[in-house]
């Protein structure tokens, strides 16, 4: 594994950790890395996945209040927006990297840019953090210890395997194997010019 996405995945551990510190969804992140630097994008990312993630853990207490279970889902919705531009940027950022390569005659893109790849190990991140955390519960039977210990052993090994497929795409990347293009999610149900239940209130 390269250096670049060890440090991915250091930003990303760190972050959650961070967020941990005070388990609010409410806390301020406080992003340690310099702005502008690649670690700051990522650490802020994954911020916003750790609260995501608990955000979700509150909407489904079966006692919400229905009142605050849809201001919440309407935060959930603002917070997905954020989550897909900040890909975007991410995403942004590696095409202004590899700007001036070569590509070849016969590169191939790929099914997944490397910032949506990223994407998902920063939730990978979130995944194994509490899935440990489930392995060291004294509340829990040894059934349910060693079922999240099998868990958690699975979430390793997919992290240690999509960190070496993220560099294998990067690698093809700067040698013009592949190619990437940056596409705008364009989610029609955020816009009032799109979603008709929206549009379809105007005067």
């Amino acid at each position: 594994m390269s250096v670049e996405i060890e440090k991915a995945n250091e930003v990303f551990d760190r972050s959650v950790a961070d967020y941990h510190i005070t388990d609010n969804v409410d806390a301020p992140c406080v992003n340690p890395y310099a702005e502008g630097t690649f670690e700051h994008i990522l650490y802020g990312k994954n911020w916003v996945d750790a609260v995501q993630w608990h955000l979700e853990d509150i909407i489904r207490d079966p006692e919400i209040d229905p009142v605050a279970a849809l201001a919440l889902k309407r935060r959930i919705d603002r917070s997905n927006q954020v989550r897909t531009d900040m890909v975007e940027d991410i995403d942004t950022w590696y095409r202004d990297k590899y700007r001036d390569v070569t590509v070849a005659a016969d590169a191939t893109i790929n099914t997944e840019s490397p910032a949506w790849a990223l994407d998902r190990l920063s939730i990978l991140a979130l995944k194994i953090w509490h899935m440990r955390e489930q392995t060291e519960r004294t509340d829990a039977d040894a059934a349910h210890l060693a079922a999240c210990r099998a868990k958690l052993d699975v979430l390793l090994e997919q992290r240690r395997d999509l960190s070496t497929a993220i560099q294998q795409l990067l690698d093809d990347i700067a040698k013009g194997r592949k190619f990437m293009k940056v596409y705008r999610q364009m989610k029609m149900y955020n816009d009032p010019a799109t979603n008709p239940v929206l549009y379809g209130k105007k005067g």
